[in-house]
């Protein structure tokens, strides 16, 4: 299953696929050319399809946890302070993606969604200290019975648009689509202080079943 973010993209991809190998067999009579451009076309078509796959994920919903965002590494745990919406201290949960891992963003709880802004910015490497603050990025802020969460789409130096599907008001369930970043970037995440965290520095998470902290 792929994400819908990327059916043109791939399409694009099958057909240059297709047109350069054509090209290629009826122009070059050499086996070991056609092969070559076979093989590195062949390769370009499979890093895309793999880019924009949206494999399904089964989420146990439950008020009292926050699951992962996103595929990746867990990059950054610690308490800092959060000055776009609840301008308090927090703990901030990063989680980075590089280009192989899958960029489809979920909601870590279910809930209302209360903020929901894009930023433009820069784009710096997504693992920069100031990344959270200076690169392109969006900020959503869930709310449910339990807690009251924020989480921020990074862009990184390779990613040049985010998706947000967010919007306030929505009613949004834990673990379904949210958005999709393109290419490598991060993920933040803001819970309370007093959380308890689920996962380590460096620790490998799954987006929509990874729990990573508990309410």
């Amino acid at each position: 299953m792929f994400h819908k973010e990327g059916y043109k993209i791939i399409s694009i991809a099958i057909v240059l696929f297709l047109g350069i190998n054509v090209a290629s067999y009826v122009a070059i009579q050499l086996d070991y050319w056609i092969f070559s451009i076979f093989l590195i076309t062949l390769a370009f078509l499979i890093l895309i399809l793999q880019f924009f796959r949206n494999p399904k994920r089964e989420t146990n919903t439950n008020e009292a946890t926050v699951v992962s965002p996103v595929d990746g590494k867990v990059v950054v745990i610690e308490e800092v302070f959060e000055k776009e919406f609840f301008k308090k201290e927090m703990i901030q949960v990063s989680v980075f993606m590089s280009p192989l891992n899958v960029h489809v963003t979920r909601h870590p709880i279910a809930g209302e969604v209360k903020f929901s802004k894009y930023h433009p910015g820069k784009y710096l490497v997504a693992w920069h200290p100031k990344a959270s603050e200076e690169n392109e990025r969006t900020t959503v802020v869930v709310k449910n019975n339990k807690v009251e969460i924020l989480y921020r789409q990074i862009a990184g130096a390779l990613a040049k648009r985010i998706v947000n599907y967010a919007q306030e008001g929505q009613k949004v369930i834990q673990g379904a689509d949210s958005g999709f970043i393109k290419f490598g970037s991060r993920v933040d995440v803001f819970l309370p202080i007093g959380t308890e965290i689920k996962v380590a520095l460096h620790q490998k998470v799954k987006g929509g079943e990874s729990i990573i902290a508990s309410i």
